[in-house]
């Protein structure tokens, strides 16, 4: 017979697990919202920054190396927009720092190891740039058996995404580009729809024709460059690829805490399920040892006539 102790204990540690995912709740609902307004605010702002740089590039007949002295690789626009055949290519994989958010990071994880595999049967390596303790936890434990390499890491941004934040990311994905080590940019995160639901997404950034048919519906009109093409253009491309980074990290926050809240909201219910059978239970050994001992004691009446 089940103690009723233990079964008491089981109940208030239940309970006290409950207030835990209740306050979780309600965190991450205070936030989505914010949020979700962050995202929607942006989008029209990435499209239109795109959409300015396809004009851009549209105005112009081609882009030739210089030996210009460029002060960091990310700015060496050149090099970044010359299209090569891709031997390796730059994942930048955006998950979080904190479990407890559903299968958000396992879905990740999921579809980053299907995407190296899918570019190893074609003969492609992977380099990784993780975004999140979590990410890399479990990254970092497969790289010998799916055969790609973590080069960068990045475990203390905070869950509020900065647009510094982003334009590091990008010069160190810039850095690996000039230097021959990728062949092209991709980032694989989530694309946030609403307070129940988001995607896991892979967007594509370099070469430019990977994504060149997001703008194919636009009608491009020529367009005349001051003070020059060299110094326009250094400044627009970091632009672009920094926009397409921190859209991909306020879209991936979003998410993050709307699946937490959707977590923990499933836990809440379970717990409440949980606590109530447990109950049922405890009522149930109550009232069989109550009978027991009733039962002792008339057995014992009966013997002493």
């Amino acid at each position: 017979m089940a103690n009723l102790k233990a079964i008491k204990n089981r109940i208030n540690s239940i309970k006290s697990t409950q207030k835990i995912t209740r306050a979780m709740k309600m965190v991450a609902s205070a936030k989505v919202k914010k949020f979700e307004n962050r995202v929607k605010a942006s989008r029209p702002f990435t499209y239109e920054l795109g959409k300015l740089f396809y004009r851009l590039l549209h105005s112009i007949d081609k882009i030739e190396a210089k030996t210009t002295n460029f002060k960091e690789p990310i700015y060496n626009f050149p090099v970044l927009l010359t299209e090569r055949e891709i031997k390796n290519v730059g994942l930048l994989v955006i998950t979080s720092n904190k479990g407890l958010a559903g299968a958000f990071n396992a879905n990740l994880v999921r579809y980053t190891l299907k995407t190296i595999e899918m570019y190893k049967e074609k003969g492609i390596g992977c380099e990784l740039f993780v975004i999140g303790q979590k990410g890399y936890s479990v990254l970092k434990r497969s790289c010998e058996e799916y055969g790609y390499k973590i080069t960068q890491k990045y475990t203390n941004f905070s869950e509020n995404p900065t647009s510094s934040q982003s334009l590091l990311v990008a010069k160190d994905m810039a850095k690996s580009f000039v230097n021959g080590d990728i062949d092209s940019m991709e980032i694989i995160t989530t694309r946030f729809k609403n307070m129940m639901s988001y995607s896991v997404e892979k967007w594509d950034i370099l070469p430019l024709d990977e994504i060149e048919e997001d703008y194919t519906n636009e009608e491009f009109t020529d367009m005349e460059v001051e003070p020059g093409l060299s110094s326009v253009m250094s400044e627009l491309v970091p632009l672009f690829i920094s926009s397409i980074i921190f859209q991909a990290m306020l879209e991936s926050s979003a998410s993050e805490l709307a699946s937490r809240m959707t977590a923990m909201s499933a836990a809440c219910s379970n717990a409440d399920e949980m606590i109530q059978k447990l109950t049922i239970e405890y009522n149930k050994v109550r009232q069989a040892i109550i009978t027991q001992e009733l039962t002792e004691i008339v057995g014992g009446s009966t013997v002493n006539k």
